[in-house]
């Protein structure tokens, strides 16, 4: 299948104030696409928009707050009365409230999966009469490692990008009969974003991501590329591919070198405050940081000498795994 040519073509982006929403907005804008861009901070998201059609894109901006379905559904109509139709719709927004399970507020729990499961379900929904009427289209789930791969201390993201993960999976399934309309979903591994920063957080600590950290740009790139030349599932940044394998082939070795890993990162984690973040309300984000976090030490490592790397790692985990589970059976014994 050749590329999709992507000027003139019609792109929603929800999440698009910062990070990786703006990083493909403005790469989308580069390749000459009339942009729709939401997000609930209506100054920034105009600030994204005029620097979209500096760089060659039309782009039209509608403040929008994914977990009102009767909001995105006027997103949708906007879309399209700007477009004339809708090609892409990308369901990019995505929150995380970090802290043990129970000491998280409930409401908290609950507003990740709100935004996190039922706006991209609203997203879904607000499109796909368009795409149904133009028989093509193109939407973007932007799930995460998470969606393959369970972490502690992140009870309701997980459960957010699990069900994601099952929605994309029913609805191409649903979809089968209509070759043109086509259901992708994008899983990057850590990402330096300011979601760490705007996500709520209740551990006490500061919450960073985790090594090997990846650009927004690697993100935005591969959501072009999907646009150009759709694929149903794709992996973003070589850890994610490497931590999906190893949950498959020994999920107990991952679950206990998940808890270990996240347990010594938050003893030598700085003091944070606990907040809410803007998981409820936006909140302004320091200067600088619109698409980025702020954090260094990006991954470019590819292939044999990264995949030999984490199979070392994985292969040291599993040992001391064997060596535990044997030391502790041994000592149950001697008890009996």
């Amino acid at each position: 299948m050749s590329k999709r040519n992507l000027r003139g073509a019609t792109v929603v982006i929800t999440g698009a104030s910062s990070g990786i929403g703006r990083a493909a907005a403005l790469t989308f804008a580069r390749h000459g696409a009339k942009l729709v861009l939401a997000a609930r901070r209506a100054e920034v998201l105009a600030e994204v928009a005029a620097e979209c059609e500096r760089l060659g894109g039309a782009a039209l901006p509608v403040p929008t707050d994914v977990t009102d379905a009767q909001a995105v559904a006027q997103l949708a109509e906007a879309a399209a009365a700007f477009g004339g139709q809708i090609d892409v719709w990308i369901n990019n927004v995505g929150t995380g409230a970090v802290g043990e399970f129970d000491k998280t507020p409930l409401e908290a729990h609950e507003q990740v999966l709100r935004v996190n499961l039922l706006g991209n379900l609203y997203g879904a929904y607000a499109v796909l009469p368009y795409f149904r009427r133009q028989q093509h289209g193109v939407l973007i789930f932007m799930n995460s490692l998470g969606g393959w791969v369970p972490m502690p201390y992140t009870v309701a993201y997980i459960t957010s990008k699990f069900g994601l993960r099952g929605m994309a999976e029913a609805l191409r399934t649903e979809l089968l009969d209509s070759p043109d309309i086509h259901v992708c979903s994008v899983y990057p591994a850590f990402v330096d974003t300011p979601g760490f920063q705007h996500g709520a957080n209740y551990s006490g600590k500061v919450v960073k991501p985790v090594s090997p950290i990846f650009a927004p740009q690697l993100v935005a790139d591969t959501l072009v590329a999907l646009a150009q030349r759709p694929r149903p599932n794709v992996m973003v940044g070589w850890s994610g591919r490497v931590m999906r394998v190893f949950r498959a082939v020994a999920p107990g070795v991952t679950q206990w070198s998940m808890l270990r890993f996240f347990k010594i990162a938050q003893r030598r984690a700085d003091p944070a405050p606990v907040s809410e973040g803007s998981i409820f309300a936006p909140q302004p984000a320091p200067r600088g940081t619109e698409i980025t976090g702020g954090h260094r030490g990006y991954s470019n490592s590819s292939g044999s000498k990264a995949w030999l790397g984490a199979a070392l790692v994985a292969g040291v985990a599993a040992c001391i795994y064997a060596w535990q589970r044997r030391t502790h059976s041994g000592e149950r014994e001697e008890s009996d």
